[in-house]
């Protein structure tokens, strides 16, 4: 805490004002979390946000305390009383519209404004979260209402990387990413920026730098396609990064009659329930059946399955599987949009190295595949190689003390 305290104040001296958003500490999520399995089965949403939302405010009223104990002028906010205000979906709520009055108000006297992350409060005037990643896009989102220049994220690592250095030690620090590369790639499973925190910043063009809380070194600026510092060299590869993604699972409705409208109940039922579904893939008709498969979160799968079951009684399906022993590779970067080959070349090299793609889907800047856990590190080494990704500094040693 007093080395984020000695940071912000640093920031001030240089003539800068800050508006700091600060998550939990530690495990402190985690902890509440066990806390609430120890007396629920099922936690309700409503007392589940009412919970979670603490470990952002003991951050913010420890870190004000901090402030004020160097000389710093400092006032801690929850998200409510900044006016952050969400739609009604408890755990996963999604920011309707920043009003910051109190902030600005607090900056203006000259204070720096500490903001606990993660949390709103509803329509329905309930306290909400935003869900995973939800500290960052409070950050994000409080740059665009308060039009700040620039918003900083600091987290444990230098900035995005090509691929995840504790994977790949020759992985490369990238000096900037657009950010439809930084969206495909936290979508991919790049775990450094939230997803919804980075479409957040398109949307609103606000310029993020994502850094070291150890180091002070420059880290990785994720702009606008057109922005100035968004400037590539010419040597450098068309591929930005291999992302990888372990916590999807795989499920399928088998033997499913190939008529219409079964695609739809499906899907819209899992829709309705907040299964974030991911890749689809539907096999070829086989003598009036066919199997329906797509990836979803784990932490969704118990959700998902008696949906799945119900739907699969109500259609006449066979069947239901899944398959948690997946992962998803992704090769992510704007070059691909004028070169032609990668996924060829992407493939190939799979194959070369004995790694069989179960699911494949693509974007304009994407080729994503499906395929088995155990031959993760074999293929993301052999993709980085490849697409000449390779660097020669190890990133695998820990990160120097910040001076």
């Amino acid at each position: 805490m007093r080395n984020v305290a000695r940071h912000i104040v640093a920031t001030r001296e240089q003539g800068h004002s800050v508006v700091a958003v600060v998550s939990a500490m530690g495990k402190a999520t985690d902890n509440l979390v066990e806390l609430a399995r120890q007396v629920s089965n099922n936690p309700h949403g409503r007392e589940m946000d009412m919970l979670l939302t603490t470990g952002e405010r003991i951050s913010s009223a420890l870190l004000c305390m901090a402030l004020l104990d160097m000389g710093c002028d400092a006032m801690s906010f929850t998200g409510s009383q900044v006016g952050i205000i969400t739609d009604t979906t408890h755990t996963k709520a999604k920011i309707l519209e920043i009003k910051g009055d109190r902030v600005r108000e607090a900056v203006g006297l000259g204070k720096v404004a500490v903001v606990a992350g993660f949390q709103g409060v509803s329509t329905a005037r309930e306290i909400t979260t935003l869900g995973r990643g939800g500290s960052d896009t409070t950050a994000v989102a409080l740059a665009a209402a308060l039009d700040a220049d620039v918003c900083e994220i600091y987290t444990d690592v230098t900035g995005v990387f090509s691929a995840d250095p504790r994977v790949v030690p020759q992985a490369r620090k990238l000096k900037t990413l657009s950010f439809d590369e930084m969206l495909e790639m936290a979508g991919a499973g790049s775990k450094v920026l939230a997803l919804r925190s980075v479409e957040f910043a398109r949307n609103h063009n606000v310029p993020i730098h994502v850094r070291s809380s150890f180091t002070w070194e420059e880290g990785t600026w994720v702009v606008d396609e057109h922005d100035e510092r968004n400037v590539r060299a010419m040597e450098e590869p068309i591929i930005s990064g291999v992302v990888h993604d372990v916590g999807e699972a795989k499920m399928t409705l088998l033997g499913v009659p190939d008529r219409p409208g079964v695609s739809a109940l499906l899907f819209e039922s899992l829709a309705q329930a907040n299964v974030n579904v991911d890749m689809i893939v539907q096999n070829t008709s086989i003598d009036g059946t066919t199997d329906i498969s797509f990836t979803l979160p784990m932490g969704d799968i118990q959700t998902a399955e008696p949906i799945l079951r119900k739907v699969s009684s109500e259609v006449g399906a066979k069947g239901i599987n899944q398959d948690a022993n997946i992962v998803k590779l992704s090769l992510v970067g704007a070059g691909m949009k004028s070169s032609p080959g990668i996924a060829a070349k992407m493939f190939r090299v799979l194959a070369d190295n004995d790694v069989n793609i179960e699911m494949i889907s693509t974007s304009t800047i994407r080729i994503s595949v499906v395929v088995e856990k155990s031959k993760l590190n074999t293929a993301v080494k052999a993709l980085h190689t490849a697409f000449d990704l390779d660097s020669g500094a190890d990133y695998s040693a820990p990160l120097p003390e910040r001076k």
